[in-house]
């Protein structure tokens, strides 16, 4: 039955799919060939046509074994500007990699009822499979299923992860840690700060690793798989499948397209860098499409957080002076969080710890 503008009620309707627990693959393989209006997005957020003559921007591919004052400035370079870059030749096995992305794809594809088990949104919690951890609070659902496994600093009961994807999960995560260590590094060393600062602050320590299902869409056009947004820690590690064009990375007021590159690993500054190197490093707003693909995209992306959460955080003293003063007032990590999660994903905090937030 069609419901008119006045008898739409969207709570009521986000509340009856939510607890169904049968997710965005869930309602694709009932059979629907028309997406249910709270996943549909005002026109101003959804991608227009792609123009004609414009060059296509791509994100830079570094390659990791490269000499490493070369491997700081190319890194130091993408960090400062576009946010975004991707990594080869990084040493971690493709195995690992091809392992994770394939069990967490074959964890989306079972039966509904094997998965209603791990739904909840108690994202602290071990494991938590759900759609949009933000569903009540925006504004639009996104098309897109979510697996969430809080790896660090509580140490994670790995009995609550779902057996299919256990094994693969804890091998990449543990490969993950090497290489946040060395990005961190060499990141700092671009910064002119001391190579092990970002460990010092437990950089490494907090880490969630957040696995997205984006199944084919009935109707793309009507909205995308993540919402325009930026990362609100320190450094995101991400892999995907090879279903892409749909990761998009924003370049002034164009859209450059995050290709997938065969082994290659995706990296991307948070807004917690980008108020610790005071504005050098540039935490950017990206989106993923909504897949008019026959196939799902899978991605996985590991967030690189600060596991003290009682410490103040602040830009680097280091990179304070009289002529670049600092731009952030420093906080609380804790208070920090707390506001993330309790706003609709895609508003940036960066602007709200500003000193001189007046145009915030």
């Amino acid at each position: 039955m069609l419901t008119t503008e006045q008898d739409y009620d969207r709570l009521t309707e986000v509340k009856q799919f939510d607890e169904s627990k049968i997710g965005v693959k869930g309602l694709l393989d009932s059979g629907i060939t028309t997406i249910p209006r709270f996943f549909h997005h005002p026109p101003e957020n959804l991608p227009g046509p792609k123009p004609k003559n414009r060059p296509r921007l791509t994100v830079p591919v570094i390659d990791l074994s490269g000499d490493r004052s070369t491997v700081v400035e190319q890194i130091r370079q993408s960090a400062s500007t576009l946010g975004f870059f991707q990594i080869v030749n990084h040493r971690i096995p493709e195995r690992v990699i091809e392992s994770a992305v394939g069990s967490i794809k074959e964890f989306f594809e079972q039966p509904t009822e094997y998965k209603m088990r791990f739904y909840h949104r108690e994202a602290d919690k071990g494991a938590a499979y759900s759609t949009n951890f933000d569903l009540y609070l925006s504004k639009a659902a996104c098309w897109r299923d979510t697996l969430q496994v809080r790896v660090s600093p509580v140490e994670l009961d790995w009995n609550a992860v779902p057996e299919i994807c256990r094994v693969a999960l804890a091998e990449w995560d543990k490969a993950v840690v090497g290489l946040g260590e060395e990005l961190m590094s060499i990141l700092c060393d671009g910064l002119g700060v001391k190579s092990e600062k970002l460990k010092e602050l437990s950089c490494l320590e907090g880490r969630a690793c957040v696995s997205h299902y984006y199944p084919p869409c009935p109707q793309p056009e009507l909205t995308v798989g993540i919402a325009s947004h930026t990362d609100p820690g320190v450094l995101t590690v991400l892999v995907q499948n090879e279903v892409g064009g749909l990761l998009q990375v924003k370049c002034g007021d164009d859209w450059a397209d995050v290709e997938a590159v065969h082994g290659a690993i995706i990296i991307n500054i948070g807004d917690m860098l980008q108020i610790m190197s005071n504005d050098e490093y540039k935490s950017v707003e990206h989106r993923v499409l909504a897949n008019p693909a026959q196939r799902a995209r899978v991605s996985i992306a590991v967030f690189f957080n600060a596991s003290n959460r009682d410490k103040l955080y602040g830009p680097f003293p280091e990179l304070i002076s009289t002529t670049k003063p600092a731009v952030y007032q420093e906080f609380k990590y804790d208070d920090y969080m707390r506001r993330f999660f309790t706003k609709e994903l895609g508003n940036t905090l960066t602007n709200f710890y500003k000193i001189d937030n007046t145009k915030a």
